[in-house]
Order: C-alpha cells, then structure tokens, then sequence
C-alpha cells in the first residue's frame, strides 16, 4: 500500500496562481510513484480564525469544519504544501489551518513548494518550517521554489514548470518517501 501524500492549497484568496502549481506538482507526485497523492485546497474547508473552545491536543471538535480538516490531515503520511510569501510571511490561512489540529500533524513530514517574486517564496517557506516543528512535523531541506509564477502559466492559467522544478521536485519526494517511511513507525 503506497504511502498517502497530500498537496495542499496554502492561499485562499480569489485569484490565486496556488492552484496551477499545486495541480501540476500533484500529478508529479503520482507519476513519480513513491506515493498516493491528493489534492487538498484549503479554501473548499472554509476554516474560520480559530474558533474551537478547546485545545486542539484534546480533539474534544465542536464544529464541523474542524471534524473535517482533522479526518482530513489525519489520514495522509506527508504533506507537500504549495504557499504563497505574503509580506516575507506564509499566508494566514496556512497557519490557521496548522493550529487547527495538533496530532493528526505529529510524526509526518512535511515540504514545500513556495512561489512569490524573485525570492520564489523562500522567506515564506522558511518561517513555515518553523512552525510545523512545533506541531511534530519533519520538515524537508529539499523544496521547490517558484519564482514569478504568473510568468510561467499558459493561456489557460495551467502552471507551465521548468527543468529547474521538475529538478527539485524529484530529490524533495524522494527524501520525503523515506521521512514517511519512517516515522510511520513512530505514530
């Protein structure tokens, strides 16, 4: 059974260039056959600024937009997530939607790919790693950087990658399949 990976949406906001990224690096994924990967958008879960009554590490969900991004993170093994740099900052509701939930995140890793100008989303995906060590995700070195994205996506708005993200793309699953495989044992 193949490990289960999910690529996740981080912008929520109308007009977004996440999802041609996230589509094209998604379909990657499942030909580069080291796991089973999802597409996950975070705007279709609707999240709220944290509103539950209760400490996530408790699980004791009141509403049901928690119940379902909880089953969701729970059932992957990794998680590749596509995020904007906002302000030299990952977007809001990448981080909302990581202290929704506490351990459905714990032993898995994690990685990124980041787009933004000409630092391709780097500063964002750095302070994002720092975040999710503290919900006990393993964070990847290896990562994709996208720089202007708005420059590579065709008439259709498909994301058109280059030698250099397929390049990175490779090595980064590959190390992740092998963080999977071994913190499974942990969880």
């Amino acid at each position: 059974m193949p490990l289960k990976l999910q690529t996740i949406i981080c912008s929520t906001r109308p007009g977004r260039v996440g999802p041609s990224i996230a589509e094209w690096f998604n379909g990657f994924a499942n030909e580069q056959g080291s796991f089973a990967s999802e597409l996950v958008d975070l705007a279709e879960f609707n999240l709220p600024v944290y509103d539950e009554p209760n400490h996530p590490r408790q699980q004791q969900y009141q509403h049901d937009h928690t119940k379902a991004w909880s089953e969701s993170v729970a059932k992957a093994d990794a998680y590749v997530f596509v995020i904007p740099e906002y302000n030299f900052c990952p977007p809001p509701s990448f981080m909302n939607a990581i202290n929704y939930v506490y351990n459905e995140w714990n032993y898995k890793p994690c990685a990124f790919v980041s787009y933004g100008g000409v630092s391709g989303g780097l500063r964002s995906a750095q302070m994002a790693k720092q975040l999710v060590t503290t919900v006990k995700m393993m964070p990847m070195v290896e990562s994709v950087m996208v720089q202007m994205p708005w420059e590579l996506l065709d008439d259709n708005r498909k994301f058109q990658p280059t030698q250099h993200h397929t390049g990175s793309a490779s090595p980064m699953l590959t190390e992740l399949a092998k963080w999977a495989a071994a913190l499974k044992k942990l969880r």
